[in-house]
C-alpha cells in the first residue's frame, strides 16, 4: 500500500504543481466508521415515531441524511442475508449468503449462513460455547476487512451483537474482536480471537446482573399508538401479552434460567448493554486515534426479537425505539467526546422489516393469513406419488426455498408432467402467490416482474432450492408442525416492501445533511464508505450515494449545512 502510495505521488507530482495545504485537507479520511444496524427497523418507522425521539435516532434524522425511498431489491429478507448486504455492497446472487440457513446438498444437512467446521467457538468468562462459526461461506470481502487490509493492516475492526450472523458477517473474514451473544453468555470465535477487554468488562457486568428487572412503559401511556394488547402477540415463556413485563425467567424462578435469557435478549437491557460493549471498545482500543480509519459495527437484535413476539403494531415496538434513541443518544456522545465531534461517520439501517400479524391485519377485511408449509410440502408429496419417484421426494423446504430429495429434480425433469404437478400443488395452496423453477431466476435475467426480479438477485445455485414459493401480501409463512399452536407472533422474508423497506441514515464526517427520496438499496452503504474512506471493494451491486458526500468546496467534513432539497440530487456517480 505504502509503494503504491509512494508511485502515485511521483506521477502526481511530475504532473501537476505541488498541493496546497488546503486541496491536502480533501484527502483527509474519516477517524472512525460506524456502521449500525437496527435488526428488523421497518423504514416506517422514522416517520411513525421520530416526534417521541430525544437522542441519537433523532439526532441521526436531524443532523445526518435520511435516504426515504431505501429497501432491498431482493426476496430474502432476512437478518443474515441483510447484514451481508450491508457489509459487502452486493446482493445474494452475488455474496452468496441467501438465508439465515439453507439446505447443503452436499451433507443432506441444514447449515447455518455462519457455520464453519474449520472454526471453534469460545466463550467469555468462563462461558462454554458450542460449535464453529466465522465468514467463511459468505464470497465476498466486506468493506471492513478490505478497509483493514488496504490500510496495511492499520485498521482495528469490532462488531458486536447477540447473533453470531450479525457481528459476522458486518465483520468479515478477519477482525480483531467480534463478539456475540449465545445460551447466557458472550462469544467469539477462532477465526477472529479473543480480546482482553471483552473478558474483563463481562466479568465485571454479568448479564445475569439484569435479572429481577422490569421493562416498563418510557413514556406516558398516552402517548403509545397501540392498544395494550398486541393482537395474535406471542410473548417469550414468562411474559404476558401487555406491560410491565418482568425479567424473572420461567415462572419467576430463582436464578437466572434459559427463558431469563429470552427475555432479557427481548428486552431494552441488551440494546443498553451491546452500547456499553461498543463505548468500552473505543476507550480500551483507541478506536478513532490509530492514525487510520478504525470500524466499529454494532447490530442491536431486540427489536427483531420483540418484532416476532409483539408485532409491528405494539407498544412493545414503540418503546423499545424510545429506548434505543436514549442508548445512541449516549453512544454518539461518547464519541464526541474520544473520537470527536466530526471526526467520526455513521451508517445506520435495517436488515429486513416485517408484515404485520395475520391476525391482526385481518382485522381490515385485508385478505391476510397463513402460508403453512407443512401442509404445503405433504400436499405436493402427493401429487408426486404417481410418478414413482423416491419418497420423501422432498428433502426440505425453508423459508421459500424448496428442496427436493438427492436424484429427484433430475427424475422430476424426466417423468412427462411431473414438474406441472408440483406447480399446480404449489399454486394451489391457501397463501401462494407465485411459484418460480431455479431455471426462470438463474443468471438474473432481464424482466419487468418486480417479484421475478427480486427472486433471482436472492438466488444462488449450489445454495438456492429447487424452486422458490412466493406467499401472498400480508400471508405469514410458517414452518410450525401440523397440529401445534404457532408460538409467535410475525415473521418476515418476502419481496413485499413491508419486509424491503428500510431507512438509511447517514451523518458525519463527508455527510451532507438532508432528506433524500432516490430510490436506493442498503448495497449502496459500502460503496459510500469506501469513496468517503478511499479505499476500492470487490465487485459489487451497490453505487455511491454521491448527493450525501459533501463537496471539497464545502472546506469541512464536518457538520455543513442541512440540504434544502435533497430530493433534486438525483443521480449516482458510480
Amino acid at each position: 500500500m505504502l509503494c503504491s502510495m509512494a508511485v502515485f505521488f511521483v506521477i502526481a507530482a511530475a504532473a501537476q504543481p505541488a498541493k496546497s495545504p488546503a486541496a491536502l485537507k480533501s484527502l483527509q479520511r474519516p477517524k472512525l466508521v460506524v456502521m449500525l444496524v437496527v435488526d428488523q427497523m421497518r423504514g416506517d418507522y422514522v416517520d411513525k415515531f421520530r416526534g417521541q425521539w430525544t437522542g441519537g435516532l433523532k439526532r441521526l434524522v436531524d443532523e445526518g441524511a435520511w435516504f426515504r425511498e431505501a429497501a432491498y431489491p431482493y426476496a430474502a429478507t432476512e437478518t443474515c442475508v441483510g447484514h451481508a448486504t450491508i457489509s459487502t455492497g452486493a446482493f445474494p446472487a452475488t455474496h452468496g449468503m441467501i438465508a439465515n440457513a439453507w439446505w447443503d446438498r452436499e451433507t443432506q444437512k441444514m447449515v447455518t449462513c455462519t457455520a464453519d467446521p474449520n472454526a471453534k467457538n469460545s466463550g467469555y468468562a468462563g462461558v462454554a460455547a458450542k460449535g464453529g462459526d466465522s465468514a467463511w461461506r459468505m464470497l465476498v470481502p466486506s468493506f471492513a476487512e478490505e478497509l483493514k487490509f488496504q490500510t496495511g493492516g492499520a485498521t482495528r475492526v469490532v462488531t458486536f451483537s447477540l447473533k453470531a450472523r450479525a457481528s459476522i458477517t458486518m465483520a468479515g473474514h478477519k477482525a480483531d474482536a467480534v463478539t456475540w451473544f449465545d445460551s447466557g453468555g458472550w462469544t467469539t470465535s477462532s477465526a477472529y480471537g479473543t480480546m482482553p477487554f471483552v473478558e474483563d468488562y463481562v466479568k465485571a457486568h454479568p448479564v445475569k446482573a439484569d435479572y429481577g428487572k422490569t421493562w416498563k412503559l418510557s413514556l406516558p401511556e398516552s402517548a403509545y399508538w397501540y392498544d395494550e394488547k398486541a393482537n395474535g402477540a406471542g410473548p417469550p415463556p414468562g411474559w404476558g401479552p401487555a406491560f410491565p413485563h418482568s425479567l424473572r425467567g420461567k415462572g419467576d424462578a430463582a436464578e437466572p434460567d434459559a427463558e431469563f435469557y429470552e427475555q432479557w435478549g427481548s428486552s431494552p437491557f441488551a440494546d443498553t448493554y451491546l452500547t456499553h460493549l461498543a463505548e468500552t471498545a473505543v476507550d480500551q482500543l483507541g478506536l478513532g486515534k490509530s492514525g487510520a480509519t478504525d470500524f466499529l459495527g454494532v447490530s442491536y437484535s431486540s427489536i427483531d426479537y420483540v418484532g416476532h413476539e409483539f408485532g409491528p403494531r405494539s407498544r412493545e415496538i414503540q418503546d423499545i425505539l424510545v429506548t434505543l434513541d436514549k442508548d445512541l443518544g449516549e453512544l454518539f456522545a461518547h464519541l464526541d467526546k474520544h473520537v470527536g465531534r466530526g471526526n467520526y461517520v455513521v451508517a445506520l439501517s435495517a436488515d429486513h422489516g416485517v408484515v404485520p400479524i395475520p391476525e391482526d391485519m385481518a382485522k381490515t377485511g385485508a385478505d391476510a393469513g397463513v402460508l403453512h408449509m407443512p401442509e404445503l410440502q405433504e400436499k405436493i408429496e402427493k401429487a408426486l406419488e404417481p410418478f414413482n419417484l423416491p419418497k420423501p421426494a422432498i428433502a426440505r423446504i425453508t423459508s421459500g426455498d424448496l428442496y427436493f430429495a438427492a436424484g429427484v429434480s433430475d427424475r422430476l425433469r424426466d417423468a412427462g408432467g411431473a414438474l406441472q404437478a408440483v406447480s399446480d400443488a404449489v399454486l394451489s395452496q391457501p397463501g401462494v402467490a407465485a411459484v418460480y423453477w431455479a431455471e426462470e431466476v438463474q443468471g438474473r435475467p432481464a424482466t419487468q416482474n418486480p417479484i421475478r426480479s427480486a427472486v433471482a438477485d436472492s438466488y444462488f445455485a449450489e445454495r438456492s432450492g429447487d424452486l422458490y414459493i412466493v406467499p401472498k401480501p400480508y400471508w405469514l409463512v410458517d414452518g410450525t408442525p401440523a397440529g401445534k399452536t404457532r408460538s409467535y407472533g410475525t415473521g418476515h422474508g418476502t419481496p413485499y416492501n413491508y419486509d424491503q423497506h428500510v431507512p438509511i441514515l447517514l451523518m458525519g464526517y463527508g455527510i451532507q445533511p438532508g432528506d433524500y427520496y432516490r430510490e436506493v438499496t442498503p448495497a449502496d452503504i459500502a460503496p459510500t464508505l469506501a469513496s468517503l474512506c478511499g479505499i476500492t471493494l470487490a465487485p459489487r451491486d451497490g453505487h455511491v450515494l454521491a448527493e450525501a458526500l459533501t463537496k471539497p468546496s464545502s472546506g469541512s467534513h464536518g457538520q455543513p449545512a442541512r440540504a434544502t432539497n435533497g430530493s433534486s440530487a438525483t443521480q449516482s456517480t458510480q
